[in-house]
């Protein structure tokens, strides 16, 4: 005879068989103590994002410590498993997360001069009321896709927003192109090492309402182990 708690006993251990660890806790209080620690135990700073457009891989940046941290350790809790790029604007940038979690705290911002907005650049969303620190969203991330620029628009654009721009930086947006305006209001944490085609696949995808995909474009983000 059949005991009748097999059943719900077997559901428990596949339920909880599922479940990933969960790291600590972040209050706005402890963030910097937390990430700081955790970055230390967790060193990873490679990662790929599966999407049905194809693969990118990108480098986290060691120096823009408390965003690494923060990003592996919403990996390694499964965040991003239902995540999807659900903002996409052809030459600005592809944005990506999960709109049906929402997390309270906010990233201390971590700008450096010599991280900036080219094509490729993986940076955290933030909001713009509010928020004179101009902390990171704990969670939305994007990637740059980017127009070009003449010379003569490089210049400009500089000038205007008040960036001084190293020849290599010049170059960068000159060739590769980028977002100039993000520069030092949104923090750059990685790069794109591989697959900036898929970028360009996914940032040419149909839009309504501006900047909202015809299709879901769900993806899968992965920690790259040494």
């Amino acid at each position: 005879m059949k005991s009748r708690s097999a059943i719900p006993l077997l559901f428990l251990l596949i339920f909880f068989g599922c479940t990933k660890p969960k790291g600590p806790v972040i209050t706005q209080e402890t963030i910097r103590e937390v990430l700081t620690q955790y970055g230390k135990e967790n060193p990873e700073n490679e990662v790929v994002i599966e999407t049905k457009q194809g693969t990118i891989r990108l480098r986290l940046y060691e120096d823009t410590p408390l965003h690494r941290a923060n990003f592996v350790k919403l990996i390694k809790e499964g965040f991003y498993d239902e995540a999807n790029f659900y903002r996409i604007v052809f030459e600005f940038m592809i944005q990506g997360g999960d709109l049906k979690q929402n997390l309270t705290y906010k990233v201390p911002a971590e700008f450096s001069p010599k991280y900036f907005h080219k094509k490729g650049a993986l940076s955290m969303a933030r909001v713009s009321e509010n928020n004179p620190e101009m902390q990171s969203s704990a969670s939305d991330f994007f990637i740059v896709h980017g127009g070009g620029y003449s010379e003569a628009d490089i210049g400009i654009d500089a000038r205007n927003l008040g960036l001084t721009l190293t020849p290599e930086q010049k170059q960068a947006y000159l060739t590769q192109g980028g977002y100039m305006e993000l520069d030092q209001k949104y923090t750059v944490f990685g790069e794109v090492i591989e697959g900036l085609e898929v970028v360009d696949k996914i940032a040419s995808e149909k839009v309504f309402d501006v900047d909202k995909p015809l299709k879901e474009i769900p993806l899968k983000i992965k920690l790259v182990t040494q």
